[in-house]
């Protein structure tokens, strides 16, 4: 931050980058606030898990996922892994939507956008996540 921009720039735009941070904040928020309800359980969500294949371990598995994205976002050499993880943990969410879960599947819609939100992180953030990469 010494030169006035935040942590985390990639070759763009100021605006765009403040765009994603802004986005990645609100992503991290929800899938803390999402992940946490499935890590403490309650009735609702164990009467939800309980029709997928995998049920409570699904549940805990999802919820560390969620959690362990969220804080991903946040930091600026993993936000683009954590925003591809979190897509593909939508995908399992829209999946169960269509196929596991009672109606409406248009519930599945909301996990859609959430997916592609977290796909412009993804893409937002390539150069990171690619540069993480290579050093492997």
């Amino acid at each position: 931050m010494g030169n006035g921009r935040l942590e985390g720039v990639d070759d763009m735009g100021d605006k765009a980058n403040i765009g994603l941070w802004v986005l990645q904040v609100l992503l991290a928020a929800l899938f803390l606030f999402a992940g946490g309800m499935k890590l403490i359980g309650g009735p609702e969500v164990e009467a939800m898990f309980g029709l997928l294949p995998g049920g409570s371990f699904l549940q805990y598995l999802t919820g560390i996922l969620e959690v362990a994205g969220a804080i991903g976002l946040l930091i600026p050499r993993l936000a683009g892994l954590a925003g591809l993880g979190l897509a593909a943990v939508m995908v399992g969410a829209i999946l169960s939507h269509l196929f596991f879960l009672p109606p409406p599947a248009s519930q599945a819609f909301g996990a859609l956008v959430i997916l592609l939100l977290s796909l412009v992180v993804a893409w937002g953030r390539r150069e990171r996540t690619t540069a993480l990469l290579a050093t492997r």
